[in-house]
């Protein structure tokens, strides 16, 4: 089968110009420093809130979700609100950022503590909607304002929602895996497809992106065909996206490429297969979250590409919108720059929630530099480690440095 390949271009673009009305208190003397900045990573665009930060009372708490379904929620976005917050001149006394680390008790339990030490503001990566449809019935019942972060509770009472646009995440990982099907020379392509974790919103939104992509090239990814298999369920665990890879790769040897929702339930399978010997553009899988392990797969030929998403930017404009309902100001409508539908909403009020969308970028090998290390989310000597065949005699285990000469990542 013959694919139309295209370049998936997009940049990350949150802001320059809301910057600017986001502070209505700084002075004109500042003005022009304002006009020309935009959420970056030095944070350095958040000392103009430091005005509203001095209205507001109470404290800020952020609760993220687990540190198994990515290696963002640890690595990239705590030490992002941290530092987004300290650079607005909040006290250490006035945030918290923690991680529910995989429980739903978890999640609740923080969430009334922080309440109950006086947050005024909660920023919620809900595990499932149920629970963070829960959580944030009982702040709104106690005046509380709520943030969705990365991930939309269905049904939930949120003020505001901030995220990547996930549909154009599938889209882009959907483009990725046709794009890297023609590189990589892959003949008859079948298609296994997995998705995320089925209570997770987002995992919804990133397959329905990369199926109509699929769909659009002459799969079927609604019923199964000839030449694609569908994973049935779905999970953000990574050694589950195993099990479920070799239960489908041994029910079908044919499949030869794989669309991975996100880096961490690709590595593991990525793993298994270079155990077995599999070669450098043989397979092609593809990716989420620009961590470490994805990479280092990318440049090593084992991985498409991944989708970036800054948390540096994410998490900025969380703070931002924050800091203004802690302070009871009302956000800028340069920074809620749209709507997200909420379909379990019951209320409709809580229907169409006002947002911060933002666009996210497709990493291939040779942009590697000009991205993540250049945004220092990933540090150059990180990536390029040597590392030693797993399996004795195996040349199929990558040494990154190499890699990283071919590439010029320094």
């Amino acid at each position: 089968m013959k694919f139309k390949t295209g370049r998936a271009l997009a940049c990350v673009a949150l802001v320059g110009s809301f910057v600017v009305t986001m502070l209505p208190s700084v002075s004109s003397a500042a003005t022009k420093t304002v006009n020309d900045s935009t959420f970056n990573t030095s944070f350095t665009t958040m000392k103009y809130l430091k005005s509203i930060v001095a209205k507001g009372k109470g404290s800020i708490a952020v609760i993220l979700p687990d540190t198994v379904s990515s290696a963002r929620w640890a690595d990239f976005d705590a030490p992002s609100f941290k530092s987004a917050f300290k650079a607005a001149g909040l006290k250490p006394s006035q945030y918290i950022v923690q991680n529910a680390l995989g429980s739903d008790q978890t999640q609740y339990s923080d969430a009334q503590a922080d309440i109950a030490k006086g947050a005024k503001v909660l920023v919620l990566t809900p595990l499932d909607s149920t629970t963070g449809a829960v959580i944030e019935a009982y702040a709104v019942a106690r005046g509380v304002k709520v943030i969705d972060y990365d991930r939309l509770t269905l049904g939930g009472a949120r003020t505001y929602y901030v995220s990547f646009n996930n549909v154009t995440v599938g889209t882009l990982i959907g483009k990725g895996l046709l794009a890297c099907i023609t590189k990589w020379n892959v003949s008859a392509p079948d298609v296994f497809v997995m998705k995320g974790a089925p209570t997770d919103n987002n995992a919804t939104l990133f397959a329905q992106g990369y199926d109509a992509v699929l769909n659009a090239a002459g799969y079927n990814t609604t019923s199964g065909s000839s030449n694609t298999v569908l994973e049935s369920v779905g999970t953000w665990t990574p050694d589950t996206a195993l099990t479920d890879f070799e239960g489908a790769y041994a029910a079908n040897p044919k499949i030869n490429a794989v669309v991975t929702p996100n880096d961490e339930n690709a590595a593991p399978i990525i793993s298994h297969l270079q155990a077995a010997g599999l070669k450098p553009q043989t397979i092609p899988f593809t990716g989420q979250d620009a961590t470490l392990v994805g990479i280092q797969n990318v440049i090593s030929g084992y991985q498409c590409g991944t989708v970036y998403k800054p948390s540096w930017l994410e998490a900025q404009a969380t703070a931002a919108l924050a800091i203004y309902l802690r302070a009871h100001v009302k956000p800028p409508s340069g920074l809620v720059n749209n709507t997200t539908t909420d379909s379990g909403a019951t209320i409709a009020s809580f229907k169409h929630v006002p947002s911060v969308l933002l666009s996210p970028e497709w990493v291939t090998a040779s942009t590697v530099e000009s991205t993540v290390v250049k945004d220092k989310v990933l540090k150059a000597s990180a990536i390029c480690t040597s590392s030693a065949p797993t399996v004795a005699g195996d040349s199929s285990i990558p040494t990154y440095a190499a890699d990283c000469t071919t590439y010029g990542i320094k």
